[in-house]
């Protein structure tokens, strides 16, 4: 892999999150043990020292139980949040597609939340005016996009939000179980729209609990178990290795 192909270098990255023993009821009750050094913790470790790099225009499956680290690695990549130890590197624009509604205010219309998400994403007021009815199309939303957030389903909320991230040509898309709601029409629609993106050469990082959504796309796989890498290889080989454990 040629150092100039490299989108995506992870280096080394470890994440350790410590844990409260103990139930604290309120707030308060948290700031007096704080301030008072009463706070027991308990250490966990959601990633060990992993380390591998991604070209452009790879597209790169993240498969492991619930509880592996596929989702605290995306977001460590997307820059939600900082690693232990280790670094990353990017190169290029992340539309992040992390969680159901991160960035979102459930108090605003669909439409107010295009503007609000597309800023977070770094888009100006002229290219969100341009491209809100191909957004709203997209997402097939209809009506329901003058409708306040909080009404949504966590499938319209998704469709709202891939419609928004992938309304721009990104560099690298990451995507965690988007894919896993809403029907089977919409998600066979965002699948052309990520072919599309790859054609472009856009770099694409994928989780999803469907081993054939991820055979189907994604042409590397890399599997994660209790923060640690087992396997980083074809992707149809990975997901039979992991399907067979």
């Amino acid at each position: 892999m040629k150092k100039n192909d490299i989108v995506i270098d992870v280096d080394s990255v470890s994440m350790v999150f410590n844990m409260s023993k103990e139930k604290i009821d309120s707030i308060k009750e948290y700031v007096i043990r704080l301030a008072k050094g009463r706070l027991m913790y308990t250490q966990f470790t959601a990633l060990t020292d992993i380390s591998f790099q991604v070209a452009r225009g790879e597209v790169v499956g993240l498969v492991g139980l619930n509880g592996s680290g596929k989702s605290t690695l995306l977001k460590i990549i997307a820059g939600v949040m900082k690693p232990t130890s280790g670094h990353v590197e990017v190169r290029g624009n992340i539309a992040p597609l992390i969680e159901v509604g991160a960035g979102f205010n459930g108090n605003l219309s669909g439409k107010e939340n295009i503007y609000l998400n597309g800023y977070l994403l770094g888009f100006d007021r002229k290219f969100i005016n341009e491209h809100i009815d191909e957004i709203i199309e997209f997402s097939e939303l209809g009506e329901f996009i003058d409708v306040p957030l909080k009404n949504y389903s966590s499938g319209m909320k998704s469709r709202l939000g891939f419609s928004i991230a992938t309304s721009v040509n990104p560099k690298i898309l990451i995507v965690d179980e988007v894919l896993s709601v809403g029907d089977f029409k919409f998600q066979e629609k965002c699948k052309k729209r990520i072919a599309e993106m790859m054609d472009r050469d856009t770099t694409v990082l994928f989780v999803s609990h469907s081993i054939a959504q991820v055979k189907e796309l994604c042409s590397r796989c890399i599997w994660l178990e209790k923060g640690r890498m087992v396997m980083d290889g074809e992707a149809k080989e990975v997901c039979e290795a992991y399907m067979s454990k």
